[in-house]
């Protein structure tokens, strides 16, 4: 068994990524359900359908929630699921992040969590061409 992998996010932010991450690795090892959230949409409903993608993944590993900012909307329907301790969740979604959780799909959810962090803070960096000329 491995854990699964919900995305919440705005729009076609977690779709576009995931379609990036498991292109780049040329499938997919873990079941991952995605949630779009649209102007509009009933936050009722979202909380819904996100209820019953944890009730679908979670096979006894665990279910990882990912979304894309904190404090939006995908972050409060992400919220309200983490009343189990068989689920996490994460914010600030990005390719790194996504592609590191794919690449460990035999993790523990607590092991996946710390390597999901490393990998999105890893792939956020600046760097100044002007100061090594």
């Amino acid at each position: 068994m491995t854990v699964g992998v919900v995305i919440i996010s705005h729009d076609t932010v977690g779709g576009s990524l995931f379609e990036a991450a498991s292109g780049m690795l040329g499938m997919c090892p873990l079941q991952v359900e995605l949630i779009a959230v649209r102007r509009g949409d009933d936050p009722e409903w979202l909380r819904t359908q996100a209820r019953h993608a944890l009730q679908r993944l979670d096979q006894g590993d665990g279910v990882l929630v990912l979304t894309d900012m904190y404090g939006s909307t995908p972050s409060n329907i992400a919220s309200t699921l983490l009343d189990s301790p068989n689920v996490r969740a994460i914010a600030g979604l990005n390719l790194p992040m996504l592609v590191r959780i794919l690449n460990y799909p035999r993790l523990s959810l607590a092991e996946l969590v710390k390597k999901a962090v490393e990998g999105g803070r890893e792939g956020v960096m600046t760097w100044d061409f002007a100061a090594e000329a």
